[in-house]
């Protein structure tokens, strides 16, 4: 099922880190701590925000974006059986470059 955000929310597939190891074996956490921003990638974006004079004010954001966000962010939503989660653009702290 597709999904095209409303506004200006965006729809972000949370990247998860790649599992590091050591020449020995030991295997690094690949969880965030609490505080670090997370990377995604951003899979739908709405149309933008109206303004309070009826004009949409255009997304900084496009599809294939990598940005980063808090932890925290957005709402946790599942489509067709892969998690995203879905943010207010103002939420995104930037884009990666």
């Amino acid at each position: 099922m597709a999904m095209k955000p409303l506004a200006d929310r965006v729809l972000i597939k949370v990247l998860k880190e790649q599992e590091e190891k050591t020449a020995s074996g030991i295997v690094f956490s690949t969880k965030n701590p609490a505080g670090v921003p997370v990377k995604g990638e951003i899979v739908a974006v709405g149309d933008g925000k109206l303004s309070p004079h009826g004009e949409v004010i255009p997304m900084q954001v496009k599809v294939g974006d990598i940005v980063l966000l808090p932890q925290s962010a957005g709402q946790m939503i599942k489509l067709d059986g892969e998690e995203l989660t879905l943010v207010y653009e103002s939420e995104i702290f930037g884009i990666a470059q």
